[in-house]
């Protein structure tokens, strides 16, 4: 590699330790201290994961980076390369992926480039560069230099984009299924539905069928082709709908028809898209398949493809329309779904909806016998699930260790601020030699609620907490840490309602900084190239992007903040890893292994908590940050699939920052 773009020299390599790791990027200078820029490509049917650089130094230590997958059928990384540096390893996809370019930068042309893209983070990285803080330095300049705001889509995807070019992507072989399509237009929609056609007759799959139904006469001098009829039902294996106006990409059916194909065909596919707003141009990338989030937001939107034998199944018929097939379809709970992280549409904006499809929800929940019903949070819909009567018995467990000032104030909250009927708090004392602690003992001792284990030693949050747990009683467990405070009653009862549902397995809540902003709405496995909280720091009404933020919905895990989780599923993966986990990365590991059995986890903005994160315990350094480090490497090496395809992150999403924005 040299100082210039030029096409990175790469070879295969065995690698026995690590097989993922298959290519060497070789350098053609020294690399230590310097910043590599990389420029790849990848076919555009095969799926975009993110490819993944160790940086391996001659002691056997190395230092991973989760690249940004190439969705667009480009991508671009920008990084430090760490100190020590002996070999840049690859792991990518085998077929199809191909590194266009690579530079080695000094960190004199980062700061340039920080200075064209990110202006106003300039002076901050040349204060820190005055300082010699070398790690808020790298922070800065690969967010400025690499990473851009949802609101500069536009020009990303300029940069990214490559269009489908038949040498380099393989079609999927054998023949693709028909696709049936309808498109409902009114007067004065001709212009659009022009649009809409002239982009269905240019794609690259040919076999498809179209009923197009006007609202009135049919206007004169439409194209004409004998795959598009006037009203009848389309013919295929799976059946969408499409808006006056929605231009489809040239290789969206492709795409499309390659999910209901093969030996596992789809029941249900969906694929990006962007729409044009008075703001600009903007993307709805969408996460992985997601059915809380999918009844209250609709956020599979189009395109999206239901499988004819499901949409029989559910009774759909073409006249109901396309609100009403994705209900019906996801309350029967397809087998197989597929999401396409391409943006396949340019879809136009949907119009307004007063009822904000309430009506359609409720009585699709009611045709299917779901348990669930819908319940407008603020300007949101939401689902409510049945709490039993009696309620059931929740064990609380908190592990703690002095800081009475902390611990007075989360009992508080669980004993006199929460509207829950039935609830026993199992407190875990870490050797804890405070007198004020002891006086709070004290007075807690006459409450029937209250139990407390001594447990002192070195700190084991996972096995403190299971010891906790073994020693309760009640149908569902909630881990809560000492430094979180209750801020509305009703916080248990909304993550007792998730908990119970045969299908969720960890439940996580809303919590906030002091200053009321977001500490946790939801872990994204790979964010930090571990773990990390989605959009930490923001506002607390920030929505997220596709609304996700205002509505419970699947992640892949949440925090042992606060945790709720029914007992036998608990018991049933063996706890918290007390092991390989003592103190950190324990809880998204109980979400995953949890995960791995069926159980989703979920998280719920109806509970809404104030952490004082790390309040208690303080931040990693020194032997703590050494042993912080090697949980993540352990952490890292059992979950690197998920790390590198978070279902619930789009793979064009940032790990760099607090997440929902592109790299």
């Amino acid at each position: 590699m040299t100082a210039r773009s030029a096409p990175a020299a790469c070879r295969i390599i065995p690698c026995a330790d690590d097989p993922d790791f298959t290519r060497e990027l070789i350098p053609g200078r020294p690399t230590a201290g310097r910043w590599l820029a990389l420029d790849y490509a990848l076919d555009r049917f095969a799926d975009p994961v993110r490819p993944l650089l160790r940086f391996a130094r001659a002691d056997g230590a190395h230092e991973d980076a989760l690249l940004p997958g190439p969705v667009l059928g480009r991508a671009a990384w920008l990084g430090p390369v760490p100190p020590g540096t002996e070999h840049i390893l690859l792991a990518a996809p085998a077929q199809g992926f191909r590194i266009e370019a690579a530079r080695l930068l000094s960190r004199t042309a980062v700061l340039a480039l920080c200075a064209r893209r990110r202006p106003d983070k300039l002076p901050v990285a040349l204060y820190q560069w005055l300082r010699r803080d070398a790690r808020r330095l790298r922070n800065t300049l690969r967010i400025a230099a690499g990473v851009r705001p949802l609101a500069h889509y536009a020009a990303w995807k300029a940069e990214r984009a490559r269009p489908f070019e038949p040498a380099l992507d393989r079609v999927p072989a054998g023949p693709l299924p028909r696709l049936g399509l309808i498109l409902e237009a009114a007067p004065g929609e001709a212009e659009a539905v022009r649009r809409s056609l002239a982009a269905l007759l240019a794609q690259t799959h040919r076999d498809w069928r179209l009923s197009l139904r006007w609202q009135g006469p049919a206007p004169a001098g439409l194209p004409a082709d004998p795959r598009i009829s006037a009203g009848a039902s389309p013919d295929g294996i799976a059946v969408g709908h499409l808006r006056p106006g929605d231009v489809l990409a040239p290789d969206a059916l492709t795409h499309l028809a390659a999910a209901f194909a093969g030996a596992e065909p789809a029941e249900l596919a969906y694929a990006d898209s962007e729409t044009d707003t008075a703001e600009g141009l903007r993307p709805s990338l969408k996460p992985g398949w997601s059915p809380d989030l999918a009844l209250t937001t609709l956020y599979p939107g189009r395109p999206l493809l239901v499988a004819a034998d499901l949409a029989a199944r559910v009774g759909w018929e073409p006249g109901q329309g396309a609100r009403a097939l994705l209900l019906a379809a996801t309350l029967a709970g397809p087998a197989r779904v597929r999401r396409i992280p391409r943006i396949l549409c340019r879809t136009v904006p949907d119009a307004p909806d007063p009822d904000g499809h309430a009506a359609a929800l409720e009585a699709a929940l009611r045709r299917a016998g779901g348990p669930a019903a819908p319940v407008r949070t603020g300007d949101a819909l939401d689902l409510d699930w049945p709490l039993p009567g009696p309620a059931p018995l929740v064990s609380i467990v908190i592990p703690t260790r002095d800081r009475p000032d902390l611990l007075r104030v989360a009992v508080r909250g669980v004993l006199h601020d929460t509207a829950y009927p039935a609830l026993e708090l199992v407190i875990v004392d870490n050797g804890s030699t405070d007198p004020a602690v002891a006086d709070l003992y004290a007075e807690w001792e006459s409450d029937p609620r209250v139990r407390r284990l001594d447990r002192p030693g070195p700190f084991n949050f996972s096995r403190l907490v299971n010891d906790g747990a073994a020693a309760s009683r009640g149908a569902v467990l909630v881990l809560l840490n000492n430094d979180v405070e209750v801020l509305h009653p009703d916080w248990l009862a909304a993550m007792v309602r998730q908990a119970l549902r045969p299908e969720v397995g960890a439940v996580g809540a809303k919590l906030l900084f002091g200053n009321g902003r977001i500490q946790h709405a939801g872990v994204v496995v790979g964010l930090g190239g571990r773990a990390g909280h989605i959009l930490r720091n923001r506002p607390a009404d920030a929505p997220g992007h596709l609304g996700r933020l205002t509505v419970a919905h699947e992640v892949a895990g949440v925090t042992a903040a606060c945790l709720a989780v029914a007992r036998e599923k608990f018991e049933a993966v063996g706890g918290l890893d007390a092991e390989a986990f003592p103190v950190d990365f324990n809880d998204i590991d109980l979400c995953l292994r949890l995960g791995a059995r069926g159980w989703k986890a979920v998280w719920t903005p109806r509970a809404v908590l104030a952490h004082h994160e790390s309040v208690s315990r303080g931040p990693s350094v020194g032997p703590a940050r050494i042993r912080f480090d090697a949980e993540g490497d352990r952490f890292a090496a059992r979950w690197r699939a998920m790390i590198r395809d978070d279902p619930y992150y789009h793979p064009a999403f940032s790990v760099t920052t607090f997440g929902e924005e592109l790299e």
